[in-house]
């Protein structure tokens, strides 16, 4: 089975908050979705689209979308848009706080057979909670949160949860996850 090393940024934000992910090329670009919401730590509660060039895929809205306008994410597999190392594909989750995520196919590997995929391998820095209010929100939540004194602190730490941390994330947690949702699974 041949994997993919992928690494996903999310982009406009300093320091950089990013992962690394080995998964199937097989995967289905619906099934990758649900990859980027465990490892990023998004909750599933907004609409998202991948973006190739011009073309966009997704789940097709028949009230908003003309026929053809969305390709169903369903039926395109990650090695279709991402064929060789250095492609690039974007990666856009709620549409209201619209946060852009570049995806870069890094290297294509054999897969090891006792190692379960999709896996969490390397990354950085929480995500933003969701509703943070897009890039611009999420550095005035960071910006209140580093100053107990500012009025809003007792708020947005309520609001963020007392367990927001910036700076950590799991991957023991993120990984652990992955492998609970065994219509992501695939072994070496």
């Amino acid at each position: 089975m041949t994997i993919y090393r992928v690494r996903v940024s999310l982009l406009d934000i300093e320091p950089p908050i990013w992962r690394r992910i080995e998964l199937s090329g097989q995967t289905t670009l619906r099934q990758f979705h649900r990859i980027l919401q465990i490892v990023m730590g998004w909750e599933n509660s907004h609409l998202h689209e991948f973006l190739v060039g011009l073309q966009r895929y997704g789940v097709p809205d028949p009230t908003y979308d003309e026929p053809g306008d969305v390709v169903p994410e369903g039926k395109v597999r990650l090695s279709e848009v991402l064929p060789t190392p250095g492609a690039q594909i974007r990666y856009q989750y709620d549409f209201g706080d619209c946060w852009q995520h570049a995806v870069e196919l890094e290297s294509v590997i054999e897969a090891v057979e006792e190692i379960e995929y999709p896996r969490l391998v390397d990354g950085a820095r929480s995500c933003p909670p969701e509703d943070s209010g897009g890039v611009s929100g999420y550095v005035d939540l960071l910006d209140i949160l580093t100053d107990p004194q500012h009025e809003e602190f007792e708020h947005m730490r309520a609001w963020a949860g007392d367990k927001f941390n910036a700076e950590v994330f799991s991957m023991k947690a993120i990984n652990l996850r992955l492998r609970k949702n065994r219509s992501l699974a695939s072994r070496g």
